[in-house]
């Protein structure tokens, strides 16, 4: 990661917008590609031409462990703009170029809150994929997903941005969260699932729209994990 943070940086002080995203991206799938190399991952993808590289979606995925962030970065045919913790600024050195690769949120402030909304909606309007865990957190129950927050739903009924979540298996197996030491060599796999239009919705449909996504993650998690549906 570190050889790679010089390019990245470089990207947002030559370029703006979507193209700084763009050349960065491809400098973060070269870093992906040799940690997955180095650490012993590999990937099984499915349905990933549901991903129009051309497109711009509101990409929300399942969250168990460290390791998915670098899955996303493998997975995803095109660059995106992810939401992320404001705590991982205080990493050295690390945290300087993250604050240029995500969007920033204070979980604990209305206002940051609110900034992040307002970013995130000026990266869709300039036709810049975004990604947003719907839990907010890593899971940390035994259930297939938790409850997800209403944010990723809102913006993309007020922006009109189709959903388009996947969900990325394993990856708690391979790197614990409570020891992310405790770290392994294996498969990780990512299952897309058809695009969500959300063209002609309101927020009164946006309890339906989550519902909806929240079934078919859940219903990909049974299916792939080979797991017994959850008791309501």
């Amino acid at each position: 990661m570190m050889l790679m943070l010089p390019f990245v940086w470089l990207s947002y002080t030559i370029l703006n917008g979507k193209q700084a995203n763009d050349v960065a991206f491809k400098f973060l799938n070269v870093w992906a590609f040799g940690f997955n190399t180095l650490m012993g991952y590999r990937y099984k993808i499915l349905n990933r031409e549901f991903v129009k590289k051309d497109k711009a979606y509101i990409f929300i995925v399942n969250h168990n462990s460290y390791l998915d962030a670098l899955a996303v970065v493998r997975v995803i045919p095109q660059s995106f703009k992810p939401l992320g913790k404001i705590e991982m600024t205080k990493i050295p050195i690390f945290g300087f170029i993250y604050k240029r690769l995500v969007v920033l949120i204070d979980r604990s402030s209305k206002k940051s809150r609110d900034q992040s909304v307002l970013a995130l909606k000026n990266q869709i309007a300039i036709g810049q994929s975004i990604l947003i865990f719907p839990e907010g957190t890593m899971n940390k129950t035994s259930d297939h997903l938790t409850d997800f927050y209403d944010g990723a739903f809102r913006i993309a009924i007020e922006t009109q941005t189709p959903i388009l979540p996947f969900n990325i298996i394993n990856t708690k197996g391979l790197m614990p969260r409570l020891n992310p030491t405790a770290i392994k060599p294996g498969l990780i796999t990512c299952v897309f699932s058809p695009e969500f239009e959300v063209k002609g919705l309101t927020l009164e449909d946006l309890p339906q729209l989550k519902a909806k996504v929240f079934a078919e993650m859940e219903a990909q998690l049974i299916q792939f994990k080979g797991l017994p549906k959850q008791a309501n």
